[in-house]
């Protein structure tokens, strides 16, 4: 055990704080202390992050193997058999149906290390172009929107620290004072600097209680009111002439688009009333430097890349981009969403966000690699048809880090595919409801039992260090991968120690987009970081993106022309309301580590639905009573918070449970053309008591 302080980073968000850690003086193994020299959080933490030490309990955590046996049930089993049983199916798999056959699902929480070895081991042990991971579930429409509108994906091209400095803030679809809760200060900061600040979101959060101006859209309808919002912007006269000209292409085609949206038709629309679509782009073209930062809500659309993409021209138009305090920008949200798919574990994707269709790409990689470009398989399946797959073309599946159970849309039908499979394994840190189906399950260290770096909503490289030895029947997953590839018959080309690991994916990434060639653990722990692209060590790397100009061939910014569409599934006479999902601040993602934790638990036991009063009036539901929510897909059941907060027409449900409870038992799987994003944050339900 760690004699001294360590430090580390937090295991949850994409913020990433930065903590502490030293040996426990009362019960436990570790115990947090602030690390106040961190400048993102400056030592704050929120309750998630301070009582993560809880889940290294062996009480909690798996500490062993467990096969499954021929009664069925899941059983203590040693690493050996363990591991064969997995590349048993595995190659079984491969022989009966191909190699296609065989899936790999990842996940956001990856170090960096960890996503690059499952990227390799899928491509060049197993062969198969069926890997992908719940990270697309998170940002992939405003990264398919960045790289439409920059050339360059990066979810902030500006670092933390210039939010409070900037004259205006809109903040989309984001609730960060429960999802990001030391990162509430930035915007706090930025009001106490004078700036303004307006929050979109169908519910009045405890962020939207923060902002100057609110306005609470029907889910849904973000992009008409980005569209609604460019019309005003072009109708007085405020486009920034020079910039278009100078840095941009394709105006002539957005700026029709936006005339079709006229304020009135985008009232009828979003039911955002026309003074305060008004109000709020007075408020943001008034300032002299300004912000559009989104999360979740806009982007979990079957419409999600062309909403991005519509604020995006906003700025654009407006010339808030590409300057010193403007912007656009996305708040990733899974601890390693950034990182996770830059180098390699998203289906179409090598490691330096290369692509994977590029030839330039398949070679400088398979150089690396030691192997024939020729053999790296092609794209695959995004993450939710992957899934959908499972038992028909896909037949075995190893899981590293994902609980699609509770995350993924239409989650019934998921669960009925997993359960379909030949084989399936995982490895996790707990038995969380996905590993609790399989026919292997793996247990592996977490963020304190091991070192690795993640990559941050800032695009800021930072690095876990170990603090204290995992359990004895415990491994990595980059030792995994080792046994795995040695049973399978590649005894070299995934080391486990993870500064070995970084530099092959220093050396992989090299040349390309996401470049971390002169990165090292040394200056990640000298610098508190270091931001990509980082070419080489003399480098002092980049936290401030598109100054100059944009990452396109010719250095200007594209405008991309999109118009407003309903909803894959409108609300009607037999599903008259709309569902939308989010978080809480005391649990996070699928639930899997913080149900565990007494004290997160205390403060959120369970699911519930939100709703207007005047709904739960006329389904005939008081406080606290129970509420079934119906979609085409399933139904939910979860107790009522009834609050004037949100919109009339809408539910709300937090998506943290399974169970009766399991808010993505109804939502709709509908994806994105682009960026495959299911559309979590909309779907038509009927409401009712539950009795």
């Amino acid at each position: 055990m760690a004699s001294t302080e360590t430090s580390t980073h937090c295991p949850y968000c994409a913020l990433q704080c930065g903590m502490k850690l030293r040996p426990a003086t009362g019960g436990g193994v570790v115990e947090v202390v602030e690390r106040t020299e961190f400048p993102v959080n400056r030592g704050a933490l929120c309750g998630k992050g301070r009582t993560a030490p809880a889940v290294l309990a062996a009480g909690v955590r798996l500490t062993g193997p467990l096969v499954r046996d021929g009664r069925g049930e899941l059983v203590a089993a040693g690493w050996d058999e363990a591991l064969e049983r997995i590349a048993d199916g595995l190659r079984r798999t491969r022989a009966e149906h191909g190699a296609d056959a065989v899936g790999v699902f990842g996940g956001g929480g990856l170090t960096n290390e960890k996503a690059y070895s499952l990227g390799k081991f899928a491509r060049v042990v197993l062969g198969t172009s069926q890997i992908d991971y719940n990270g697309r579930f998170c940002m992939s429409s405003a990264a398919a929107a960045h790289q439409r509108a920059f050339g360059l994906d990066r979810g902030l091209p500006f670092p933390l620290e210039d939010v409070p400095r900037t004259g205006c803030v809109i903040l989309v679809g984001s609730n960060l004072a429960e999802t990001m809760p030391p990162a509430l200060r930035y915007l706090t900061e930025l009001r106490e600097n004078g700036g303004r600040l307006i929050v979109i979101d169908p519910r009045r959060t405890r962020t939207a209680e923060q902002a100057d101006l609110h306005l609470a859209p029907r889910p849904g309808t973000d992009l008409a009111l980005a569209l609604g919002m460019l019309h005003l912007v072009v109708a007085d006269g405020r486009v920034d002439e020079e910039f278009v000209r100078t840095r941009t292409r394709g105006w002539d085609e957005a700026r029709a688009g936006a005339m079709a949206h006229w304020p009135e038709l985008v009232e009828r629309l979003t039911g955002v009333p026309v003074p305060q679509v008004r109000e709020a782009v007075e408020m943001f073209c008034g300032a002299a430097s300004g912000m559009v930062l989104t999360a979740r809500g806009p982007e979990q659309q079957a419409k999600g890349t062309d909403t991005v993409g519509a604020w995006i021209n906003f700025c654009l138009a407006t010339g808030r981009a590409g300057r010193p305090l403007s912007g656009y920008g996305c708040l990733t949200g899974q601890g390693n969403g950034q990182g996770g798919r830059e180098h390699g574990q998203k289906a179409d994707q090598l490691p330096g966000y290369r692509k994977l269709t590029d030839p330039a790409a398949r070679r400088h990689v398979a150089g690396v690699w030691g192997v024939d470009p020729d053999t790296l398989p092609g794209p695959g399946r995004s993450a939710y048809e992957l899934l959908d797959a499972l038992g028909r073309d896909v037949r075995s599946l190893l899981v590293m880090g994902s609980n699609p159970v509770v995350s993924a849309p239409r989650a019934g039908h998921v669960e009925e595919r997993l359960r379909s499979l030949d084989f399936l394994a995982v490895a996790d840190v707990v038995l969380s409801e996905t590993a609790a189906l399989a026919d292997v399950v793996l247990p592996v260290t977490q963020w304190a039992e091991e070192g690795g770096t993640t990559t941050s909503l800032e695009g800021r490289v930072l690095l876990r260090q170990r603090a204290v030895a995992p359990p004895e029947g415990v491994r990595s997953d980059l030792e995994v991968l080792n046994g795995l590839a040695g049973l399978l018959g590649h005894g070299k080309g995934f080391p486990t120690e993870p500064e070995e690991v970084f530099d092959e994916l220093r050396r992989a990434s090299a040349g390309g987009p996401a470049d971390y060639a002169g990165i090292t653990y040394a200056r990640i722990a000298a610098e508190d970081g270091v931001f990509w692209p980082c070419p080489d060590e003399a480098h002092a790397g980049t936290p401030r993106l598109f100054l100059e100009r944009f990452a396109t061939a010719d250095g200007r910014a594209r405008f991309v022309p999109v118009t407003h569409r309903p909803p894959a599934e409108e609300t009607d006479a037999e599903y008259p309301v709309v569902l939308t999902t989010g978080r809480v601040v005391s649990q996070y993602q699928s639930g899997a580590q913080t149900r565990r934790v007494a004290e997160l638990n205390a403060a959120a036991p369970g699911p519930f639905v939100e709703l207007h009063p005047r709904l739960a009036e006329r389904i005939g539901v008081a406080e606290g009573e129970r509420v079934a929510v119906t979609s085409r897909r399933g139904r939910a059941v979860a107790p009522a918070r009834i609050t004037a907060s949100i919109r009339q027409d809408t539910v709300f449900m937090p998506f943290h449970w399974p169970g009766e409870g399991r808010a993505n038992s109804l939502t709709n799987p509908a994806l994105d053309p682009v960026s495959r994003m299911p559309e979590f944050k909309v779907c038509a339900v009927r409401v009712e008591a539950a009795g």
